[in-house]
């Protein structure tokens, strides 16, 4: 199984360095020195992570010449949902006309594009279904406490969108891997607005139902994995370092992509980054930077690409795959 279409979308508003000057005590400089990032999309109030879904799903529909009728399953991967339940999934597929797709979210944060290629491709391997869609999508602005500097130059929102289908033999997914460590699980999350601490006056006054970061810990814990599940997954493919084309890593910080290319030998010019335009999208930054490789012409038919993720939970996950567009 393979990649038949790709979509995106962003967050409609333009937040830069500067505008976050005014808002909290940082710099332009600080925060390109420390993550690489210029400026992110932000969504308007009106604007849920169903609606940036729906315009991914509707340009990667088209690109693989599909409507949302030609659906077997649709698969959304999030972790700002437009509320906890119907899924994501099932609003979009109401939207998309997608009457006989079955329909589900999976929550695995920034790694959450990894797990749902994993899941859908193995619907598409095993014949069950022939044509999946797996969208990653967020509007972490609308979780982030803009009063903490340490966290609020870092997010954007955005989705992308790719329609997995069959494709001929040695090409598309060649191979997977996915890990998870939850002993690390308070190293990133939203504390509050679960069964565990249901919405009140007290987890608002707290703050709690905003994104909490250790930073230090979860940088050098994504330094380490994300360099070992890309050569686990390249191992895995029956390959060798020297047969990457383009790495396209999890956005979360300039250093952190710099450090895994550095760890796998991979020149500059092989790494797709876009961390300076969009920030971290979560489980929509793999696939806006694979959409935005691929539409500039960067990325072409043959190549061995090596997708990498991390994410809290903690979660990470690696793709190979020989692109077949």
């Amino acid at each position: 199984m393979g990649i038949a279409g790709l979509g995106a979308a962003a967050g409609e508003d333009l937040l830069t360095n500067n505008d976050l000057e005014k808002m909290v005590d940082t710099s332009d400089e600080w925060i390109k020195t420390r993550t690489g990032i210029g400026a992110r999309h932000i969504t308007r109030p009106e604007t849920a992570t169903s609606d940036l879904a729906y315009q991914a799903a509707v340009e990667g529909l088209a690109d693989a010449g599909l409507t949302g009728a030609d659906l077997d399953l649709i698969i959304v991967c999030t972790v700002t949902p437009d509320m906890p339940f119907p899924s994501t999934a099932c609003l979009l597929q109401a939207r998309l006309g997608a009457t006989r797709a079955a329909a589900f979210d999976i929550e695995a944060a920034c790694s959450g594009f990894i797990y749902g290629l994993a899941v859908g491709g193995q619907f598409v391997a095993s014949r069950t279904y022939d044509t999946v869609l797996v969208i990653g999508a967020e509007t972490l602005t609308k979780i982030t406490d803009y009063t903490d500097r340490a966290t609020c130059v870092l997010f954007g929102d955005g989705a992308g969108a790719a329609v997995l289908r069959p494709v001929g033999e040695g090409e598309g997914i060649l191979s997977t891997v996915l890990g998870a460590d939850g002993s690390g699980g308070e190293l990133l999350m939203q504390p509050a607005g679960g069964s565990r601490l249901p919405a009140s006056h007290e987890t608002v006054d707290k703050r709690l139902h905003y994104i909490h970061m250790s930073g230090s810990d979860v940088f050098k814990f994504a330094v380490k994995v994300m360099g070992e599940a890309a050569d686990a997954a390249i191992e895995r493919a029956g390959l060798s370092r020297e047969d990457v084309d383009f790495l396209v890593p999890h956005q979360a910080n300039r250093r952190i992509i710099d450090a895994a290319a550095r760890r796998l030998g991979l020149p500059a010019d092989k790494v797709i980054v876009n961390i300076g335009e969009f920030g971290n999208m979560s489980s929509a930054s793999i696939p806006v930077a694979l959409h935005e490789a691929v539409r500039s012409g960067r990325i072409k038919r043959g190549d061995v690409v090596v997708l990498v993720a991390f994410g809290a939970g903690l979660t990470w996950g690696s793709t190979a795959l020989r692109w077949c567009r």
